[in-house]
């Protein structure tokens, strides 16, 4: 269920967008299977040249033989392939993102989707030495690994690299990976092992060691980087053994590889879910493989729309070896520099909205807020609802400190207690850890959500992509201030030495290391350092919580 929660994970409303350098024609970059021409864009008030080269292919099409299978390498192509337009997204729900951009009263039109979608973007300074190696982001996107792509409106582009190119001299790289069914559907034996998107997501980062050369970039100084179901894919990627030297830093926004709902202990139940919503026979695994892998595509959507949420990863021996948190009580995973973080109201606006009662704005009762989290968490220990419930309400009294204790409850369950446990398991396996919690909500999205909202989820993710370089002219869209304007270039400089060195220092306010000492940095308006990250919560959901649960009942 809490997957179904996560469900609009990759939006926010300062979207990115580079203009387009008249030339006579594109860049050219030469790669192992074949050439690609781009076009030459600008950053709004930088004069730097970025090149930008979209819808390149780094696996072969998912489709026929391929479906449910691991991603083959890109075959060959002749001539020059034109780099110029998105790729469509992996097949999802095409109804979500059009009510997404209707419920923010942006104007903009979604891009189509396909089965075949294993592409990538990238953006890259045009202005380099030819011998310059500069360090590389791969950007996972969001959607709770059933929505989402590279870029997701025709008129607006949230991943665009461009500033980050432009001012920082960063080489950024947006892939895609399948989604929902197609993605991480799983039997639970040979017959589909799952963790397809994974796979595709490692796919992406082999061929990035294989051709970035080409872009200027340094195949030893990369960082892989994601939000919400991104962040927790970078999470578990840094867990599997298949990624060993591909490489060099990770960043976890608000996903962690221990969020609940993310992780199928028994495929065989999921499988047998899928197997009702697509109508497929399951008497055996084998029969309702084979089946899928018969499905139109028109089939495969009208399934998305019945079920938004599907199984991320499941155990197979190969992409993932153990349940996250016993890889990571054991070390045994890539051990490199992390930058971890969370917003202030993960909770706060986006996911209430789509499984919250319709008036829950206004105030909620105790008894709706327990019903519905017994709902949300359900896969929770027996009686833990009960407890959670009493130890989060236990000083709200109004309707609106009900609501609010809720809000501040399910951001902690599903996203700010698992990031906090997974920034120590790093530490003690000797990294520097690097910890923020994002806290300034644009200033954009007053007209559409309540003020008792503060940074909601996903609300870093325009800041990092450099929202204050847009230049779009699209209805609906409003304009950053100046003291924003400001916060956005700090983020980009903190992620971009980040980037390039594993500290996202040197900075006027300095960054500490998540250390023993558990300080963080504060991520707003002003910067400033925190300690000791929601003490008293992580102590009840780490020590208190445990032992009431473990205590003989009472008579």
């Amino acid at each position: 269920m809490i997957k179904d929660v996560l469900l609009c994970l990759c939006l926010t409303l300062a979207p990115v967008w580079s203009a387009p350098v008249q030339e006579d024609s594109g860049p050219v970059a030469v790669l192992k299977h074949g050439s690609v021409r781009g076009q030459y864009v600008k950053a709004k008030g930088s004069p730097a040249v970025v090149e930008q080269y979209l819808g390149i292919p780094f696996a072969q099409p998912p489709v026929g033989p391929h479906r449910l299978a691991a991603p083959q390498p890109v075959q060959g192509w002749e001539g020059i392939r034109n780099a110029t337009e998105h790729p469509l997204m992996c097949l999802q729900n095409p109804d979500i993102l059009p009510a997404i951009a209707k419920a923010i009263d942006l104007e903009v039109t979604a891009i189509g989707v396909s089965e075949d979608c294993l592409y990538l973007n990238v953006y890259t300074p045009s202005q380099r030495a030819e011998s310059e190696k500069l360090p590389v982001m791969i950007w996972i996107h969001g959607g709770g690994l059933a929505m989402g792509g590279a870029c997701m409106f025709k008129e607006l582009c949230l991943y665009d690299g461009t500033p980050l190119a432009a001012y920082e001299k960063v080489v950024v790289v947006v892939i895609q990976y399948r989604l929902g069914i197609l993605g991480y559907f799983s039997t639970g034996d040979q017959h589909a092992k799952g963790n397809w998107g994974f796979l595709d997501q490692i796919a992406a980062l082999q061929w990035v060691q294989q051709n970035i050369e080409a872009f200027g970039g340094d195949p030893q100084s990369v960082t892989i980087a994601g939000e919400s179901a991104g962040g927790i894919s970078a999470s578990l990627l840094t867990l599997s053994p298949m990624t060993k030297g591909l490489f060099q830093r990770a960043i976890f926004q608000s996903g962690v590889a221990t969020v609940k709902g993310y992780f199928v202990k028994d495929p065989s139940t999921h499988a047998q879910v899928i197997a009702n919503i697509t109508e497929c026979d399951f008497s055996s695994s084998e029969v309702l493989v084979k089946c899928i892998r018969e499905m139109t595509e028109e089939q495969i959507i009208k399934a998305a729309q019945k079920k938004g949420i599907f199984p991320g990863a499941a155990v197979d021996g190969e992409f993932i070896k153990a349940q996250p948190e016993e890889i990571l009580k054991s070390k045994d995973f890539q051990k490199v520099p992390i930058l971890i973080g969370t917003t202030n109201h993960e909770f706060g606006w986006m996911l209430p909205q789509i499984f919250l009662p319709k008036e829950w704005v206004k105030g909620m009762d105790t008894k709706a807020a327990k019903d519905r989290l017994g709902l949300l968490n359900a896969d929770g220990a027996s009686g833990a609802n009960g407890i959670i419930a009493d130890e989060y309400f236990k000083n709200a009294k109004t309707p609106e400190e009900i609501r609010d204790a809720f809000t501040e409850l399910l951001g902690d369950i599903f996203m700010v207690i698992p990031s906090i446990t997974v920034a120590s398991y790093h530490r003690e396996a000797g990294v520097p850890v690097y910890m923020y919690e994002f806290q300034h909500g644009p200033s954009t999205a007053n007209k559409f959500r309540p003020s008792f909202v503060k940074a909601d989820h996903a609300d870093d993710v325009g800041f990092v992509f450099g929202a204050c370089f847009w230049d779009v002219h699209v209805k609906g869209l409003g304009t950053l201030t100046e003291e924003e304007n400001q916060l956005c270039r700090t983020v980009m400089k903190y992620r971009a030495n980040f980037i390039r060195t594993g500290s996202p220092n040197p900075a006027p306010v300095p960054w500490p290391v998540y250390d023993q000492s558990n300080k963080y940095l504060n991520l707003g308006l002003q910067q400033t350092e925190g300690q000791d990250l929601k003490k008293d919560k992580l102590l009840f959901f780490t020590e208190e919580l445990p032992k009431k649960l473990a205590a003989p009942p009472t008579a």
